[in-house]
């Protein structure tokens, strides 16, 4: 019976070819169109930060990756098909004349370069897509050197577990895709060309068809001999016990025997289909493939779990001594903690007042001001303006005026843009207006706004200043250009610059209005071709057309510095606190940035973004991935007014960041060129601090076998101050770690520090108190102070002591009357400091009331020493009430941090007042009855605390906020006067 002839595809007409070019390039413009619109606007934003050359190394990277691992998997491709096509029979024979693969046959044959070269194409594409995205990889392998360092196994440099391994498995990784896809390929090609029939008993492969796959196959089985020999490195990696990073004993004993073992078979069974495929022979091929899969299911996978489960778990702290020793030194040294110093401290409850007052380093410079909760404060007090604002979270740092060095409060006064009014939020004033902050805001961290009677001045408020156009040096320290372009809350673009006559101006407090933009920062807009541009970017026509938009204008864009320094050095990783500070009379964003890895051998895997996160807010969080390595390698500066990123060397042995040094040449600067002003600026970074405090945690233990038992770690304790911080099973956030300007006891005077403490683990009780110096000569020194863990000599931690405020009687009657239905209380950070051989805890107390008006204000301060509670309205009082009169003096004076809480709360002392009146009355008449009520002194007593409270609520009716602090002042007077007489049987 005749067959009926193949059916092609239509022949297209010249007009049709045309329409279909036409659409795939309009399709592919779509596709390709933002990549190219967004790599111009990076092109000419590296451009504005003078580091092109980053942009075109990477640039250049990526194209050539993309174009290596493409001919790779496409080619591969195009020559299994070709391989397949030449070696076709010469005679087909069909099933029938309903032959499925008749109809495709004829279509490949008829369009053979078609299909022989697109398909490849399109394979390569995909393939270059994905590999160009590993350009990290390749350049680390290019420019890594060696550590200088040994891993304990292989006695490898540890520079070929974190340059080389990686490489090395990048290129094994697409040369068994490229293998895969070239099988694949020739398997379809051969059996549509009929090499391969599946008709008839068992069907059929032609020789040419099974020297080719064959031989893929021997390929691919070599390729796993090659990963067998590196898996033997990466065992050193292994996280197979879940106590800590690193080859196990049975990993050692089993798991690396068995990976020598599948290699030797592995090049056994290679050899077999090479040879099965010239021999013509499938069934050496098949026997050995048998035996690979047996052999990897017995040796691979059967011995391990047995000697694990019979040998190791039921003698694990013998068996894993060695590898636990191992992970131990290199963790160590990959956190940066192997030189942490570790000192014996009694913790003692009993000192002398006299310690306390005449003490000239902690007690005097101790911190009030909590840079989480005064945001709102300085906003509302220091702002003026509704468009200036500042970051939810303030900053720390420490500064010399008149001649002594302290902690300030600081902050960056912005432009914010979502505060402007509703008249206010047309595109020109967002963008050509309203561009930039005006001023440096700094107040000293240990005092406050003291309101005496009869004086005029606030009470509970930080001392703030601000140094802008108008007062340079308002804050105490001189600015010369206070205009902030750069910041925190610079969200947006902004339009800057060009002529006075079409401009509309920027809103500028010295100028009102007139000033133009004359720095260096920007990228020019005052042409067609980069107005259309951004135009497109921010789909925003206005760029195009307005006529405000001329000569000289210039666009800001990528305006956080967090945001600059990571896209300047992709490779680094920002901290999450960038924080401001004049550096030779400009403001400049100080960033940290840290070199990370995931792969150092032995060294405990741990999540940087659960390792970082704790209760504060207003801070960039980091991303949650594993790493088990960090250096603070990179100190960065963001220009506030220009936006002039300079990243300098912190780290000299650093081997990652000479790497990326020789990869970008002139992007990171010599250690030399840190001025001594910006380094007295530096602090130690927060993000690498809370991951060394996490792995001190365990790694304080030096014994391998103390080290598996876990019953010496520590923990890091929940913050006691938020929401289920007193409930020890709640999910509650960890404490932060808090910047301190005080004196430690190894120290002679005091250095600004930051600090955390450690509690034991599962358990409230304090264990050790952690701290690591800012100061220039003594800068990343860890210093632990550990505490007696057993016995009567227990010191209480941070979720004990806020339990006893809570539950101080004096704290909880002014609770009451100051946390009342209109009016929030705030606890500030609780201080941990070492003083006189033991803990002095020290917690701000802030009121806020319910409108969108208020902000916080300083209203009592809560200390602790020895389990003795001290309450007052201001440090001064209740250090005097811990350890007897006189002993807050040295809190007080010009640089005191007394606490000017006797009106710190009558601002927010509305709403429930009956019931604070009647708490208050009541408890007063209860205690007289108790102490005699024919005493005249306790009855004159009592009269002052009804006059108080009378006083108080007519100053509250009236709304005389000065008043009402007067009237709270009193109030507390007359109370200690009453504890007092009460206490002495009066």
């Amino acid at each position: 019976m005749a067959t009926r002839p193949p059916v092609g595809l239509p022949t297209l007409s010249k007009r049709a070819r045309i329409l279909l070019t036409i659409a795939a390039v309009l399709v592919l413009l779509l596709l390709l169109g933002a990549r190219f619109l967004n790599a111009y606007v990076d092109w000419l934003w590296f451009g504005e930060v003078d580091a092109r050359g980053v942009f075109t190394t990477v640039l250049l990277t990526r194209l050539i990756l993309f174009v290596a691992t493409g001919l790779l998997v496409g080619g591969a491709l195009a020559l299994s098909l070709w391989i397949a096509y030449r070696t076709r029979p010469v005679f087909v024979p069909v099933s029938g004349e309903d032959d499925p693969l008749a109809r495709y046959r004829s279509i490949v044959a008829s369009r053979v370069k078609l299909f022989g070269i697109g398909i490849p194409v399109l394979a390569g594409l995909v393939a270059g897509v994905s590999g160009q995205g590993n350009w990290e990889t390749v350049q680390m392998f290019l420019n890594g050197g060696e550590f200088g360092r040994q891993d304990p196994q292989f006695g490898n440099d540890i520079g070929f577990y974190v340059f080389d391994l990686p490489f090395l498995g990048w290129v094994l990784g697409w040369l068994f895709v490229a293998t895969v896809v070239a099988f694949i390929g020739g398997l379809l090609a051969h059996y549509l060309f009929g090499g391969i029939r599946l008709a008839g008993r068992g069907g059929s492969v032609a020789g040419p068809a099974r020297v080719h796959l064959l031989i893929l196959v021997g390929l691919f089985v070599l390729l796993k001999a090659v990963e067998y020999f590196l898996d033997r490195y990466n065992l050193l990696l292994s996280d197979r016990n879940e106590l800590f990073t690193g080859a196990t004993y049975t990993d050692l004993n089993a798991v690396l025997p068995a990976k020598l073992i599948l290699l030797c078979i592995c090049v056994f069974c290679a050899v077999a289909f090479f040879v099965g495929a010239f021999l013509r022979n499938i069934q050496l091929p098949a026997i050995a493939l048998v035996l690979l899969l047996l052999s990897g299911l017995i040796v691979g996978v059967a011995w391990p779990a047995i000697l694990e489960q019979f040998s190791v778990r039921p003698n694990a702290n013998e068996r894993e001594a060695q590898s636990i020793q191992r992970n131990m030194e290199a963790t160590r040294h990959a956190y940066g903690i192997d030189n942490v110093t570790y000192d014996d401290y009694s913790g003692q409850s009993e000192v002398d007042a006299s310690q306390i007052r005449n003490d000239k380093g902690t007690i005097p410079n101790i911190r009030l001001l909590d840079p989480n909760v005064l945001s709102p404060t300085f906003t509302q007090r220091v702002g003026r303006e509704n468009f200036y604002g500042f970051p939810e979270k303030l900053d720390i740092d420490r500064y010399t005026v008149d001649g002594k060095e302290q902690a300030y409060l600081v902050a960056a006064k912005e432009i914010n843009t979502e505060g402007l009014a509703a008249n206010q939020q047309t595109w020109i004033n967002r963008h050509l207006v309203y561009t930039h902050g005006n001023g440096f805001v700094a107040a000293p961290a240990n005092q406050i706004d003291r309101a005496l009677e009869g004086a005029d001045s606030d009470g509970g408020y930080p001392i703030a200043g601000t140094s802008d156009t108008q007062n340079p040096t308002g804050a105490g320290m001189k600015v010369d250009e206070p205009r902030i372009y750069f910041g925190e809350l610079a969200t947006d673009y902004a339009i800057v610059g060009g002529q006075p006559e079409s401009a509309p101006g920027e809103y500028d407090t010295a100028q009102d209005r007139t000033y133009l933009y004359k720095g260096d920062g920007g990228v020019p807009i005052d042409n067609w071709f980069n107005r259309a541009v951004f135009a497109m970017q921010y789909g925003e026509r206005n760029i195009l057309f307005s006529g405000a938009i001329g000569e000289g204008s210039k666009m800001m864009y990528n305006r956080d510095p967090r945001d600059r320094v990571e896209k300047i050095a992709p490779w680094l990783t920002a901290d999450g606190d960038p924080y401001p500070a004049v550096i030779d009379g400009r403001v400049k964003w100080i960033v940290d940035g840290y070199t990370t890895l995931d792969n150092f051998p032995y060294s405990q895997r741990t999540s940087l973004g659960e390792a970082t996160s704790d209760s504060l807010s207003g801070v960039a969080q980091q991303q949650d991935s594993e790493i088990n390595y960090v250096r603070n390698s990179v100190k960065a500066t963001v220009d506030a007014f220009d936006g002039s990123v300079d990243l300098y060397q912190m780290d000299k042995q650093d081997p990652v960041l000479k790497a990326w040094m020789k990869t970008f040449p002139g992007v990171v600067k010599p250690e030399s060129q840190i001025s001594d002003e910006l380094r007295q600026h530096f602090r130690y970074p927060e993000d690498i601090f809370k991951l060394q405090r996490e792995l001190i945690t365990q790694y304080h233990v030096q014994n391998a076998q103390e080290f598996y038992a876990t019953q010496t770690f520590w923990n890091v304790p929940q913050d006691p101050t938020t929401e289920g911080g007193l409930d020890p099973n709640s999910d509650a956030a960890k404490q932060p770690a808090y910047y301190t300007y005080s004196q430690s006891p190894w120290q002679d005077e005091p250095h600004f520090q930051l600090t955390s403490a450690l509690t034991q683990l599962r358990r409230q009780y304090l264990a050790a108190w952690m701290s690591v110096s800012s100061d220039p000569g003594s800068y990343g020194n860890i210093r632990v102070l550990r505490l007696p863990t057993s016995g009567e000599r227990q010191i209480e931690g941070p979720v004990q002591v806020q339990n006893a405020f809570q539950s101080h009687p004096e704290f909880t009657q002014d609770r009451t009357l100051l946390g009342n239905q209109s009016v929030d209380l705030i606890y500030g950070n609780l201080l941990t400091l070492p003083v006189a051989d033991g803990f002095l805890y020290v917690e701000p107390i802030y009121v806020q009331q319910r409108n969108s008006q208020s902000y916080p204000q300083l209203a009592r301060v809560i200390v602790s020493f020895g389990g003795r509670i001290g309450f007052d309205s201001t440090l001064k009082g209740a250090l005097d009430q811990v350890f007897g009169e006189g002993s807050g003096d040295a809190a007080t004076g010009p640089e005191s941090g007394d606490a000017a809480g006797q009106d710190g709360s009558g601002d927010n002392q509305q709403g429930d007042n009956q019931q604070g009146d009647n708490q208050q009355g009541g408890n007063q008449d209860g205690g007289n009855n108790d102490g005699g009520g024919d005493s005249g002194e306790m009855n004159q007593v009592v009269q002052d605390i009804q006059a108080a409270l009378e006083k108080l609520r007519t100053a509250q009716e009236e709304g005389d906020f000065q008043a009402q602090g007067q009237a709270l002042s009193e109030l507390d007077a007359a109370s200690r006067r009453y504890e007092q007489l009460q206490n002495s049987g009066g």
